[in-house]
C-alpha cells in the first residue's frame, strides 16, 4: 500500500473541461452522446494522449433517462417498442430516473461476460435464470471499449451481430433468450499496435485522430495540471468547456423534438462530399448530415450552416477513405477544399476550434491503456461506470512509454511520396504490359534475357502448401485442449478439463439438483493467437530482385491477417549490421510506410540478421514463430568468421522459432553458407521462385501444432 503524504490527496479522475485540448475529439464525443442516430466514434491516436482519460470524462456529462425500474436492461417506459419481452405488455410499470451509462468493455472479458448466459446460481437451486451481461447494461447508453484493435475476433463478432439489429440474441449451452441491445459504441486505438477489421470499422459513423500537443503552453500546462492535482490543488478549467453537460442536455432535447433545421441544400452538398471521396455505400452520407444536425444543436442553433457540413465531413470521412498498400490514403483536406472555401472562416469560433484540436491532453491516459491489458481482471469487471483510480491513469505513461519503445524498430523514412520504390520504378509502357498477371506490391518485374533462379526441390513444403490452398489452416481449430476464447461446450470425457459453470447448468436444465457423470460438460476453445511471421532477407545490391517478392509476400500475408490474426516483421541486413524495418504487426498501411523504401548495403552480415531476428522474436514472445530468411548465402563481415558465426547465430535462432524456411537465392546452390545453415538448423529450403504467401501461411498454420 503507498502512504500518501500529509500534503498529498489521491487524485481523482479529470473532469472534461480540465482536458487540455483536443477541441475535435470534445466535439466528437458531445455529437455521438447527443444524437442518438450515431452508431459510434472511433478514437485513433499514440498512448498518453488522453483517449480514455477524456472518453471516462463524458461519463459526468451524460443526462439522466427515464428507465422501468425492475427491468434489467432499462427498457423506455413510453417506447413499448424499444422494449424487452418481458416488459412490453407491462401497462403501468414502475419507472426511475438514472444517467446514461457508460459501460466498459475490457480486452479480456469472456463471451458470456459479454452476452450472457444461465445464471450459475440460480441454477444450483434448481432454477434456469438467464444472467444479463455488459451488453444488457450498455442498453441505451455507450460501451467503450479501450484498445478495440486488440479485442478478440468472437467478441467482435458479437457486436457486429448486436450493432446491426440492435438486439442480443444469445442461442448456446441450451440457453436461448434475446433482448435489446441498443448502445453507442466508443472504440480507442493506437494504430501502430494493428489495424482494426473492416467490418467493425465501419460500424462507427464518426472518427478523430488526437496527437501530442506542440505548443509549448500546452505541455507546461499539462505537466502542472498533473503535478497539482497530486498535490490535491484545484485544477483550473477551461471556459469552453464549463457548459459542456448543459449544452449535451439541451442538445438532445432539440434533436428529439426536431427543432434543428436541415435545408435540401446541405443535404445534397453532404451527399456529393460523399460521392466524391469515393467511399462505399451511403453510410458516409447519412453520419454527415446527422453529425451536422447534432453539432447546430450543441451550438444552440436552429439550422445548419455549412460550418456543420464541413466538420462533420471530416469526422465521418477519414476511416472511409479507401487506400491500397504503398498508396497514399486520400487526403481529407483536398476533399474538403475542392467543397468549402477554408481560406475563411465564417465563425471565428470553428477557425479556434481547428488549432485546438491539435492540442495534447494529460498524458494520465496512459493507465486508461493498462486497466484493459491484464486478461486476468477483464472476466469480472462489470463496472457500469470506469475506473476513478486517478492516480494510477496518472502515472502509468512511464511503463507504457517503455514497452512501448522496446517493441518499436528503428525509424524509417517518409518515402517519396509518389507510392513507388527507388530502384523499382517502371515505365508506362511496361504498367501496360501483362494485365493478366498483375505484380504483388513493390515486386520486381524481370526484364528480357534476365536469369531466373533454378527450379528447387520444395522438400516437405508441398504438402503444407496444398493444404494452404485447400482453405485448411493447422492449429486453429476450436479444440477442447486450446486456451483461448471459449466457442461451446461438450460432453466431457476422461481426458478432459470439466468445465463447472457448464456442468451446473447442464444439470439444471435437466431438471436435476445434483450434478452427475451425464451431466459433465468442457469447454471447447478456439486458439489464442497466431503466428508471428519474420523475414530475414538479404539486402546486398543484388538482392534487390528478392527483397521485393519478399515485400510482396509480406503484403499479401497482411491481407489475412484479419483473420488468422497472424503478425509480420521485416528484418533486412547489409553493410555493417542489420536494421528492423518493420516491428511485429498486423498493419497493412504500418508495413507499406515502413518497407517503402528498401536500403541496400555492399556486404552480407548474415550471422547479424540471424541474431537481431532471434532478439525481435524473444522480445515479441508469439503463440507461434516463422522465420524465413532470405540469402544467397555469401556470407561476409568484419572481425568475425562467417561459417561459425552463422551456424552459432542460426542454431540460436531455431531454437525460439517453430518453423524455420531457407530461401536460397543463388544461382549456384552449393556456393556460400546456405547448405551449412539448412543442415545445423533443421530448416527447410526452397528457392526464390518458390516463396510465396500460401507456403508461409501453410509454415503459420504448421507451426501452431
Amino acid at each position: 500500500m503507498v502512504e500518501l503524504g500529509a500534503g498529498k490527496k489521491a487524485s481523482g479522475p479529470l473532469r472534461f473541461d480540465e482536458v487540455i485540448g483536443q477541441a475535435e475529439f470534445k466535439d466528437a464525443l458531445l455529437a455521438v452522446a447527443a444524437s442518438d442516430g450515431l452508431s459510434g466514434l472511433l478514437v485513433q491516436g499514440e498512448k498518453g494522449t488522453a483517449k480514455s482519460t477524456t472518453v471516462r470524462a463524458l461519463a459526468d456529462l451524460l443526462p439522466e433517462q427515464r428507465a422501468i425500474a425492475d427491468c434489467p436492461y432499462g427498457c423506455p417506459p413510453d417506447e413499448r417498442a424499444a422494449r424487452c419481452v418481458d416488459c412490453r405488455d407491462r401497462a403501468d410499470p414502475p419507472t426511475e430516473t438514472r444517467p446514461v451509462s457508460l459501460v466498459t468493455l475490457p480486452l479480456g472479458a469472456t463471451r458470456d461476460r459479454v452476452v450472457g448466459t444461465l445464471s450459475v446460481e440460480d441454477a444450483l437451486d434448481g432454477h434456469s435464470e438467464f444472467e444479463p451481461g455488459l451488453l444488457a447494461r450498455a442498453n441505451r447508453g455507450i460501451l467503450y471499449v479501450d484498445e478495440v484493435n486488440l479485442l478478440d475476433d468472437h467478441l467482435v463478432d458479437v457486436l457486429l451481430d448486436a450493432a446491426a439489429g440492435g438486439v442480443n440474441r444469445v442461442e448456446r449451452d441450451g440457453v436461448s433468450h434475446e433482448h435489446p441491445a441498443n448502445f453507442t459504441l466508443i472504440g480507442t486505438m493506437n494504430p501502430e499496435e494493428g489495424e482494426l477489421r473492416p467490418q467493425l470499422r465501419d460500424r462507427f459513423d464518426l472518427q478523430t485522430t488526437v496527437t501530442a500537443c506542440d505548443a509549448l503552453d500546452d505541455r507546461v500546462a499539462i505537466v502542472d495540471r498533473v503535478l497539482g492535482r497530486e498535490s490535491g490543488t484545484e485544477a483550473p478549467r477551461d471556459g469552453r468547456w464549463s457548459d459542456a453537460g448543459e449544452r449535451l442536455q439541451r442538445a438532445r432535447k432539440l434533436l428529439a423534438e426536431d427543432e434543428v433545421a436541415l435545408p435540401d441544400e446541405f443535404v445534397a452538398l453532404a451527399a456529393e462530399v460523399a460521392r466524391d471521396a469515393g467511399v462505399d455505400g451511403h453510410r458516409a452520407d447519412i453520419a454527415i448530415a446527422r453529425t451536422a444536425l447534432a453539432l447546430a444543436a450543441l451550438d444552440g442553433r436552429s439550422g445548419v450552416i455549412e460550418t456543420d457540413i464541413e466538420r462533420a465531413a471530416r469526422l465521418a470521412l477519414p476511416h472511409r477513405l479507401a487506400s491500397r498498400p504503398f498508396d497514399d490514403t486520400p487526403s481529407t483536406e483536398e476533399i474538403l477544399d475542392d467543397h468549402f472555401d477554408t481560406g475563411e472562416e465564417g465563425d471565428g469560433e470553428d477557425s479556434s476550434d481547428a488549432e485546438e484540436s491539435s492540442g495534447e491532453s494529460d498524458a494520465s491516459d496512459a493507465n486508461g491503456d493498462e486497466e484493459t491489458d491484464s486478461p486476468d481482471s477483464g472476466d469480472w469487471d462489470g463496472n457500469s461506470t470506469p475506473s476513478d483510480d486517478g492516480t494510477s491513469q496518472e502515472h502509468g505513461a512511464d511503463s507504457n512509454g517503455q514497452a512501448a519503445a522496446d517493441s518499436d524498430g528503428p525509424p524509417t523514412g517518409a518515402g517519396n511520396g509518389d507510392g513507388s520504390d527507388d530502384g523499382d520504378q517502371q515505365s508506362e509502357d511496361q504498367r501496360e504490359q501483362d494485365q493478366e498477371t498483375p505484380l504483388l506490391p513493390g515486386q520486381a518485374r524481370a526484364d528480357v534475357g534476365e536469369a531466373t533462379q533454378p527450379a528447387m526441390a520444395l522438400d516437405d513444403v508441398t504438402a503444407d502448401i496444398e493444404s494452404a490452398r485447400s482453405g485448411s489452416r493447422v492449429g486453429t481449430a476450436a479444440t477442447a485442449d486450446n486456451e483461448g476464447p471459449r466457442r461451446r461446450t461438450r460432453a466431457a470425457d476422461d481426458r478432459d478439463r470439466v468445465d463447472a459453470a457448464a456442468s451446473v447448468r447442464a444439470a439444471a436444465r435437466a431438471g436435476r439438483d445434483e450434478v452427475t457423470t451425464r451431466d459433465l460438460r468442457a469447454s471447447v476453445r478456439s486458439g489464442s493467437g497466431g503466428a508471428l511471421v519474420t523475414f530475414v532477407v538479404d539486402a546486398s545490391a543484388s538482392m534487390r530482385p528478392a527483397m521485393c517478392d519478399a515485400k510482396g509476400v509480406v503484403m499479401e500475408l497482411l491481407t489475412d491477417a484479419y483473420q488468422h490474426r497472424d503478425e509480420v516483421a521485416f528484418v533486412t541486413f547489409a553493410g555493417e549490421g542489420a536494421d528492423v524495418l518493420l516491428p511485429p504487426t498486423d498493419s497493412v498501411s504500418l508495413a507499406a510506410r515502413h518497407l517503402k523504401e528498401l536500403p541496400t548495403g555492399d556486404r552480407t552480415p548474415l550471422a547479424e540478421g540471424l541474431r537481431t531476428a532471434e532478439d525481435v522474436i524473444s522480445r515479441a514472445d508469439p503463440a507461434a514463430s516463422v522465420t524465413v530468411v532470405v540469402t544467397d548465402g555469401r556470407a561476409n563481415g568484419a572481425g568475425e568468421s562467417p561459417v561459425s558465426a552463422v551456424r552459432a547465430a542460426g542454431t540460436e535462432l531455431a531454437s525460439v522459432t517453430d518453423e524455420l524456411l531457407v530461401v536460397d537465392a543463388s544461382p549456384d546452390s552449393r556456393a556460400g553458407v546456405t547448405d551449412m545453415l539448412v543442415n545445423a538448423t533443421d530448416a527447410r529450403r526452397v528457392g526464390l521462385d518458390a516463396l510465396a504467401a500460401d507456403s508461409v501461411d501453410a509454415l503459420a498454420g504448421a507451426a501452431h501444432e
